[in-house]
């Protein structure tokens, strides 16, 4: 199922199913069916994938009168990200991708060394942004505005010392994420301040439920600029895979329902190239996944 947030005329967010380039409101649905569903992408997670068989079966159940009092056009919805307003932190992981580390280490301070183990930093939930919103540019704060295309990974039945054979029991779902970065912001190899500002984690467009994701080990991402392809890979790239990913984080802290996992970027960052770009104001950068979709960008830059 792919499952969204989303907003028409500007009114309050509100959970949705899109199918057949239609969004099915749950709120509506509940009305007609008379029955209790979700209001918010969260309350569903927390249910877990056995109320979206549930609601699915109730979408399934429809006449084509309900099903039209109750769906909207893609073209007249705002999809905000799938998650808004994470209750913590997004986990990332870095130089997951042997060919990013190389990158990494030719311009950056890494050292170009295959990481033994998974490398963990945060983004605020206030980084968190939707498909065609701005990514702020504060360039008092940054002149190295990059890219980072993602497969992002949203548990659903959390856990601590969850065995890397069970992990993908654990996911609830799969959404994009572009993890934008601010090179020069980095402070004695801490990154948050790099990764966790405002708008730096563009998310969305839908949250794919880990049912209809096959194999999330068999995904090609990429990432455009103005139109310019920059990244193109395959998550059967990653260093560490989800079920290494699962395993160790939660060795480290316990993972709960809603906790939003961005598993790494492969090659291609501006960081890497020769010479480096970087975003300015007026770029428009366009993340996919696979199976997922697309989540497309401007960078607009704010004056302070």
């Amino acid at each position: 199922m792919k499952l969204a947030t989303y907003q028409i005329n500007h009114a309050a967010p509100r959970l949705g199913v899109v199918q057949n380039n239609h969004m099915i409101d749950l709120e509506d649905v509940a009305q007609i069916k008379k029955e209790s569903l979700p209001k918010t992408m969260l309350d569903l997670i927390d249910m877990g994938l056995i109320e979206v068989t549930r609601i699915q079966g109730i979408i399934n159940s429809l006449t084509s009168e309900e099903l039209s009092n109750c769906s909207y056009p893609l073209s007249n919805v705002t999809f905000l990200a799938p998650i808004p307003k994470p209750r913590k932190n997004i986990i990332g992981i870095g130089l997951n991708y042997t060919e990013h580390v190389a990158e990494s280490a030719r311009t950056l301070d890494t050292t170009g060394k295959l990481p033994q183990k998974p490398i963990i930093f945060s983004k605020p939930p206030t980084s968190v942004t939707a498909t065609n919103t701005n990514i702020l540019l504060n360039s008092k704060l940054t002149q190295q505005l990059d890219w980072e295309v993602e497969l992002a990974v949203i548990i659903g039945k959390g856990g601590k010392y969850i065995a890397k054979e069970n992990a993908l029991n654990h996911v609830f779902g799969y959404t994009v994420i572009n993890d934008i970065s601010a090179r020069d912001c980095r402070r004695e190899g801490q990154w948050i301040v790099s990764k966790g500002q405002d708008t730096f984690a563009p998310m969305g467009p839908v949250l794919v439920t880990a049912d209809e994701i096959e194999n999330p080990h068999n995904l090609n991402l990429s990432l455009k600029l103005n139109g310019v392809e920059k990244q193109n890979s395959n998550t059967k790239f990653l260093l560490f895979n989800i079920n290494d990913l699962i395993e160790d984080l939660s060795t480290v802290f316990t993972l709960e329902p809603g906790d939003i996992i961005a598993t790494g970027t492969p090659a291609g960052v501006g960081a890497g190239r020769n010479p480096q770009e970087w975003m300015w104001d007026g770029d428009v950068v366009e993340a996919t996944v696979e199976g997922i979709g697309t989540i497309t960008n401007t960078v607009k830059e704010i004056v302070r």
